[in-house]
């Protein structure tokens, strides 16, 4: 039986949090660990209620939040086989870990996105601005790296060791490319599952504002720029 532990950073998510922590199958994870990025609202004590171990990050970034809870899988030993990444707005579904693992646990992949680029999308669940983001940065990490991927989706799925091989070092919005990237350039076997996606709860911190956006997207071609520059 593989362990897996799941990663959810947050950020004034009181409304979705619990929603998230009851819909994962209890029966395949260990340990839930929700990454308080510094939220205003009582994220965090529903999330304890809900019965995830919560931890605090004071410095607000996608990628701070992420290497929290990776600092405290290490610090404290726990060795899982898995580590999946899922948001904590409900957008994604997280019944879908079962499919989103079952890669690696059953073919012996090292990485899994969960690619939203499929008819199982809600319409209006992601921006114009996103559906293009994702479509550009994955046309260039197929035209620099021969990569294939569909989509930057934070719903993810890698193995743990392999994990600590990337040596992941992004702090805000670049993770989830960063990612990728890195796992082209290690040679990790990876492939995509699709999976559902409806419109969040709340309103988004990247997608929703103008600013998050366009530092997204600078962000996110920076990483692929420097990549294809090594």
């Amino acid at each position: 039986m593989n362990k897996v532990i799941v990663i959810i950073p947050v950020y004034n998510e009181q409304d979705s949090i619990q929603h998230v922590i009851n819909d994962i199958p209890k029966n395949l994870v260990s340990q839930i660990i929700v990454v308080n990025n510094n939220s205003t609202d009582q994220t965090e004590q529903v999330a304890k209620q809900a019965g995830a171990t919560v931890l605090f990050e004071p410095n607000k970034g996608y990628g701070h939040a992420c290497l929290k809870g990776m600092e405290y899988i290490k610090n404290h030993h726990l060795q899982p086989d898995i580590v999946v990444f899922l948001d904590g707005d409900y957008s994604d579904y997280p019944e879908q870990i079962t499919e989103v693992i079952s890669p690696i646990v059953h073919q012996n992949y090292d990485f899994v996105i969960g690619s939203r680029n499929n008819k199982q999308r809600e319409k209006n669940s992601m921006t114009p601005q996103q559906v293009f983001g994702n479509w550009l940065a994955t046309f260039l990490m197929k035209l620099f790296f021969k990569a294939n991927f569909t989509d930057l989706g934070p719903f993810r799925a890698i193995k743990y060791n392999k994990l600590l091989e990337l040596n992941m070092t992004d702090k805000t919005y670049g993770w989830t490319v960063e990612m990728q990237l890195k796992a082209v350039k290690k040679k990790l076997t990876y492939t995509e599952v699709p999976v559902k996606y409806r419109e969040r709860i709340g309103i988004s911190k990247v997608s929703g504002t103008v600013k998050g956006t366009i530092f997204a997207g600078i962000k996110i071609l920076t990483w692929i720029f420097k990549y294809s520059l090594k």
